[in-house]
């Protein structure tokens, strides 16, 4: 679906006492991947899954980058003021609260630039493999979002010192960052889910 809306994506209702996941899939991923593992990260919460609109050899991402671990830093920024936008949209579309972003790999990316960049837009963020996402982050008046980042002792995709830097820069910020290295490569594992399930349920 996308109507009014800046993105293609698939929303599921669930319980209004639950707060909505907006779930922000990998490279060459899908608005319906991540949808199952929601599911399981948070029973009844509603799920807003938007589609990446830019392609890399057919597949879809949420903003370009130049080689593997290499970013086109503006185009981080423009698309995640517009995914910023859409969330905010959505959310009066769909009658739902602010969301916690789940997003893995590419999609944790952006929710990182838009944690640093509108921070506003979100109520909370799990980032599974994340990295840092700007080159120059702005100024910001603070935000208390809190934040869980979970790495992978051996991604060779995402270097840990790059997600440590990331946890500080959002706890410069004002975030609450609790950040967690799995015995893992770049895959998401049985732990990911259940890291994610736990902190949902004592942070949010």
């Amino acid at each position: 679906m996308a109507g009014p809306l800046s993105h293609i994506h698939r929303f599921e209702t669930g319980t209004a006492s639950r707060t909505p996941l907006l779930l922000l899939h990998g490279t060459g991923g899908n608005e319906d991947d991540l949808v199952p593992l929601g599911r399981m990260v948070a029973p009844g919460a509603p799920l807003l899954s938007p589609r990446g609109k830019v392609l890399e050899n057919g597949m879809p991402r949420f903003f370009r980058r130049l080689a593997e671990g290499v970013f086109d830093f503006a185009d981080v920024e423009r698309r995640a003021q517009e995914l910023a936008d859409f969330v905010i949209a959505a959310g009066k579309h769909y009658q739902t609260e602010r969301p916690v972003a789940f997003g893995y790999s590419n999609g944790a990316n952006i929710a990182a630039a838009v944690l640093l960049l509108r921070p506003e837009a979100l109520s909370g963020a799990i980032l599974l493999r994340a990295m840092v996402p700007l080159q120059d982050v702005p100024q910001s008046a603070g935000s208390t979002t809190p934040v869980l980042i979970i790495s992978g002792s051996r991604d060779r995709i995402v270097p840990i010192e790059s997600a440590t830097r990331l946890a500080g820069m959002l706890r410069g910020h004002g975030m609450a960052v609790d950040h967690q290295i799995l015995e893992a490569g770049h895959e998401l594992t049985q732990e990911d889910a259940q890291l994610a399930a736990q902190w949902l349920k004592s942070s949010v």
